[in-house]
């Protein structure tokens, strides 16, 4: 038996063996290298997984040799390599970047623990993707979950520690909702498996059981998702946090969720039950456009870049939901396109704060003014960023707004269309408040000596990688759109 065989487990289990080693060793040399080769060796496994898909199908892998349902079954299938791929690939951009990053942050004996949880959220969010269990998507839900509350307190800013205890008793609350429906359509079924819950739903459906399960899960992760107006833990989570967690969370973490809450609704409930038995996408649409204003409007007034891009955030988590609360092809299709760019671009802008932090001191508008002299090539990086936030031609972004508007006309929704565009419009204008900070303001008193000299190339060019990315996934789309149509054309299909 080949070691491709087995995959879909080591995808899962080597992060979570490497975060029990790095804490056990406790060295500081240790714990870098195997972040870093973890890392790298997530993605290629990813890769090869899609291939292996690509080529011969779903695969299922049923662990300890019992069959589901019985069983506990790992499923890769288009979806889930969409997903795995994301969640891999940006630890990977993000693994040179750690050690100069962390060190710059976290005090020495605390960098062991530091690697072994962010490991261990790492191995959480890839299990919740590979896993066809429903109990065992909240068990991981937890491990991502209480490791990232961890990281969030190490922050080098003192709120760190009220933003993770918030982000604790938010989280909590959704884990629950979610282990509460869980339990409700296990009541009715008897089953975990997922593939076996989407057989045995439809004769039951119709109970009140069921129903409550399914708003249960529903609402719960809306939470971890942050959909306004549950978004409340987001900010400063994403603002207090280390530079590395605040570019992995961003990139990955509510991207997770979101694939999450399409798979129960699409492979557990069935697009039929969710949007016409239930009446989610009615129900989701206002609350996707509210997020794609408020988040833009609030992100506007924002004096530190971090909360100004954690809110920029809710707004783009909204344009994702929108997507999916179409309840076609179309829509599927453009959310998953989206919520693979916006994690690419996130990264970006939050890996050159990154450098910023490390280099000027903090991450204020006050840092950046002037950028555009002392730091050009980081100042581009952002201005990549921006731009494919904002929807811009030859942007990844371009890209997700042209799928999503095309998918709301398609549905006939075209005011819908129109809001898409005029909440883009409010994204140009925090773009320029960085721009005109960067270009059109003198430095502040000691900026040009802290930039002084080379940037550390390890905390520079992941980067200036992920902003060239979002350029190439604006021109060449096969890796983006192309894998979400036929991700979005087998789940929809077999649903």
């Amino acid at each position: 038996m080949s070691l491709v065989t087995h995959l879909p487990a080591l995808q899962v289990a080597t992060p979570l063996v490497a975060a029990l080693f790095v804490a056990i060793v406790g060295r500081r040399s240790f714990a870098y290298a195997v972040l870093v080769l973890v890392s790298l060796a997530s993605f290629a496994s990813a890769v090869t997984l899609t291939i292996e898909v690509l080529n011969q199908g779903p695969i299922s892998y049923e662990m300890g040799g019992w069959a589901p349902p019985w069983g506990i079954e790992y499923r890769i299938d288009l979806l889930t390599c969409l997903a795995l791929l994301l969640v891999s690939g940006i630890a990977a951009i993000c693994a040179p970047y750690a050690p100069a990053s962390i060190s710059a942050e976290i005090p020495e004996k605390r960098i062991p623990s530091f690697v072994a949880m962010y490991l261990l959220a790492l191995a959480g969010l890839s299990g919740m993707v590979a896993t066809g269990d429903a109990f065992n998507i909240y068990v991981f839900i937890e491990i991502t979950s209480l490791s990232t509350y961890a990281l969030v307190a190490m922050g080098p800013d003192r709120r760190a520690l009220s933003a993770a205890f918030q982000y604790l008793i938010i989280g909590t609350i959704g884990a629950t909702f979610i282990l509460i429906g869980i339990g409700l359509i296990y009541m009715m079924t008897g089953t975990l498996n997922i593939a076996d819950l989407a057989q045995r739903l439809p004769a039951v459906e119709g109970s009140r059981v069921v129903v409550a399960g399914f708003a249960f899960l529903v609402i719960g992760l809306a939470i971890k998702i942050a959909l306004f107006p549950l978004h409340v833990w987001l900010p400063n989570a994403y603002a207090f946090a280390p530079s590395l967690v605040s570019a992995f969370q961003a990139a990955t973490a509510t991207k997770v969720g979101i694939y999450v809450l399409l798979r129960f609704i699409v492979s557990v409930f069935g697009a039929s039950y969710a949007f016409d038995a239930m009446p989610l996408g009615w129900t989701l649409i206002p609350f996707a456009v509210l997020a794609m204003f408020a988040g833009s409007l609030v992100a506007i007034f924002q004096v530190d870049v971090k909360r100004l891009l954690a809110y920029s955030s809710v707004a783009q988590i909204g344009y994702i939901m929108l997507g999916l609360a179409l309840g076609n092809q179309h829509g599927v299709s453009a959310a998953l396109i989206h919520l693979i760019n916006h994690g690419v671009m996130k990264a970006a802008l939050f890996l050159a704060l990154g450098l910023i932090a490390v280099r000027l001191g903090g991450t204020r508008l006050e840092h950046l003014q002037g950028l555009g002299r002392t730091m050009p090539v980081t100042a581009a990086a952002i201005v990549i960023g921006g731009l494919s936030l904002i929807g811009v031609p030859l942007t990844s972004g371009f890209i997700s707004k042209w799928y999503l508007v095309s998918a709301t006309l398609d549905a006939g929704m075209w005011p819908l269309a129109v809001l898409v565009m005029a909440s883009s419009l409010l994204a140009v204008i925090y773009v320029w408040r960085l721009v005109e900070t960067m270009y059109f303001r003198a430095p502040v008193e000691g900026a040009a000596e802290a930039c002084a000299g080379p940037s550390n190339p390890w905390l520079a060019w992941p980067a200036w990688f992920a902003a060239a990315l979002c350029i190439y996934l604006g021109i060449d789309t096969r890796a983006t759109a192309g894998l979400a149509e036929l991700a979005t054309r087998a789940l929809i299909g077999g649903a």
